[in-house]
């Protein structure tokens, strides 16, 4: 990093959402119509997944589901069934039991409250954030991996943020937000679309940036990584793999599935009963009398 001064985030505040108006992305849940309810089914897609993946699950779900009454109406294991190969099936229960939450405790309606919104099932301090912010305009610091990079670059001039989220993460970009509610509501959506976008983890598009000629990395000459090894995640062989083929199983029968059915999908007995026991104590799938199975009622 340079000895000069670090860039003050009020600095970047102007370029950071013109840049946004001319090249946000047009998606379902951004529309001014679409909603708390879209927004929070989006949130809970997005997490680890990309938004080309979460797309085509995302229409099918809010066709099925538009409000959380239909979704809590249902039983949960059509939820896991819904939630097809986005991964991580665990959100799609967290959600269903998000639904319930809202329609028990709130009307039907996605609660305003910051504080209601934590208190939901599956909702921690990002997704409370960024529903609230996204949906509702207020002032939070909505605080994801592009964001965390896009900080990390820009106001302290470092190549990548810490390898997993901080206390200092979030205090860094809450001192960066707008004073005002709306323009804070836009910088948190537009810091995030230009870490999507431009300021991604290996080949950021620097040319591009429009705050290029304010960010502490740039100006310290971009200097390379050079903290602990950041390790890719694998799936080919996993536990999380064999979960996967189970699952596929599962979601593919009308009813319940006799234990051959899901022998034949992964050649490891070991690893493939290790997985059903992992599906069976996270909630995800039902065990039933003479070796059955099915996705949870």
């Amino acid at each position: 990093m340079s000895d000069s001064p670090l860039p003050l985030a009020s600095a970047l505040h102007e370029p950071v959402l013109d840049w946004y108006a001319g090249n946000a992305r047009t998606l379902p849940w951004r529309e001014p119509d679409a909603g708390a309810w879209a927004v929070m089914v989006s949130e809970f897609m997005l997490q680890q997944t990309p938004v080309t993946r979460v797309l085509p699950a995302y229409g099918v779900w809010m066709e099925r589901w538009p409000k959380p009454a239909d979704l809590a109406a249902e039983a949960p294991g059509e939820a896991v069934r819904a939630w097809g190969r986005l991964g991580y099936p665990r959100r799609a229960l967290r959600l269903h039991a998000a639904a319930k939450a809202i329609v028990e405790e709130h009307g039907g309606v996605v609660p305003e409250d910051h504080a209601a919104l934590l208190a939901l099932p599956g909702v921690g301090t990002y997704t409370a954030a960024a529903i609230a912010s996204f949906a509702f305009g207020q002032r939070h610091a909505v605080v994801d991996t592009n964001v965390r990079r896009v900080f990390a670059r820009a106001l302290t001039g470092a190549a990548q943020p810490s390898i997993s989220p901080t206390a200092a993460d979030q205090r860094l970009a809450a001192s960066a937000l707008p004073d005002d509610e709306p323009t804070a509501a836009r910088w948190a959506v537009a810091t995030m679309e230009l870490g999507a976008l431009v300021c991604t983890a290996r080949t950021p598009r620097c040319a591009d940036c429009p705050i290029r000629s304010r960010c502490a990395w740039v100006l310290a000459g971009s200097p390379p990584y050079s903290g602990p090894p950041r390790k890719g995640q694998t799936y080919e062989g996993t536990d999380r793999q064999v979960r996967g083929r189970l699952l596929a199983v599962l979601r593919a029968a009308p009813g319940p599935v006799p234990k051959t059915a899901l022998d034949t999908c992964w050649p490891d007995q070991t690893q493939r009963e290790r997985a059903l026991d992992g599906l069976v104590a996270d909630g995800l799938v039902d065990p039933l009398p003479h070796s059955r199975y099915r996705l949870p009622a």
